[in-house]
């Protein structure tokens, strides 16, 4: 009964804000759809399975409902991405075989409806609980990025040392890697891996997120003491992950994992003047 009320709460916001004519639309609401559609081709660029038409216009519907909804918010640059995972899994129950294969054209009107609203329904809770994220000046990720930034100085200060002698900011790298999940830092076949764990945080997620990115920047503590600040860009910028299975992804949540209960029981050795 919920999920038919709320598929059928969708459809009506579709119909009501999205199927608007541009006379209808306030220019705010333009602006935000002629971003949303510029940003939609550039989802997942790497997999052609987004840049199927009916998925595109599905995209670009959920977000431009979600940033009607938000007006705090709005829609912001990433949030694109933080859609794709959920379409993956809902999809995954109508068609099978490789996501490469897939062929969207084949799901009935009624399948692709409930998907897409079953999708917004989803990024919306996930947002909820971030939404300070993407509120103006983005408060959220400034702060964890400082949270990062400080529990990198505490596992492993050479590696901090060597960054802050060299002159790079967290926020230089870790923005990006906040903003969209670290679903852009990695072969997306591991995406709905990695969101499993985030999701089962609960509410808590936004600070495992912290201890995630620190795990995932520390797998490479060797090689990052080694590189002056142009290089250390470039190789943050491009990490070499392209060839990355679940195993490389288990090690660095399995970290994250162990560090945050560590300090959860050590509160303190995160407080810092």
């Amino acid at each position: 009964m919920i999920l038919t009320r709320k598929r059928l709460e969708y459809v009506d916001c579709v119909a009501q804000y999205y199927d608007a004519s541009s006379a209808d639309k306030a220019e705010d609401e333009l602006h935000t759809l002629r971003q949303i559609s510029v940003d939609c081709p550039r989802t997942v660029p790497d997999v052609a399975f987004f840049h199927q038409p009916v998925i595109q216009a599905c995209l670009e519907r959920i977000l431009y409902i979600w940033a009607i909804r938000h007006p705090a918010s709005g829609y912001v640059q990433g949030i694109n991405d933080l859609a794709t995972p959920f379409l993956v899994v809902f999809l995954s129950e109508h068609i099978e075989g490789e996501m490469e294969d897939w062929v969207v054209s084949k799901l009935t009107p009624a399948q692709l409806s409930n998907v897409e609203a079953d999708c917004y329904w989803c990024l919306s809770k996930l947002l909820d609980n971030i939404q300070d994220h993407y509120t103006f000046a983005q408060p959220g990720i400034q702060r964890l990025v400082f949270k990062l930034k400080e529990l990198v100085r505490r596992i492993d200060e050479p590696v901090a040392k060597h960054m802050e002698k060299q002159g790079l900011e967290f926020l230089q790298f870790a923005f990006r890697w906040v903003n969209c999940l670290l679903i852009r830092e990695i072969p997306f076949l591991l995406v709905t891996r990695l969101w499993d764990t985030y999701l089962a945080e609960g509410d808590k997620f936004p600070d495992f997120l912290v201890y995630a990115c620190a795990s995932f920047l520390l797998t490479w503590t060797e090689q990052l003491q080694k590189l002056d600040f142009q290089e250390m860009v470039l190789f943050l910028q491009h990490l070499p992950t392209k060839r990355w299975t679940h195993q490389e992804l288990e090690m660095v949540l399995s970290r994250a994992f162990m560090w945050r209960v560590m300090f959860d029981r050590a509160p303190s050795h995160l407080n810092c003047n």
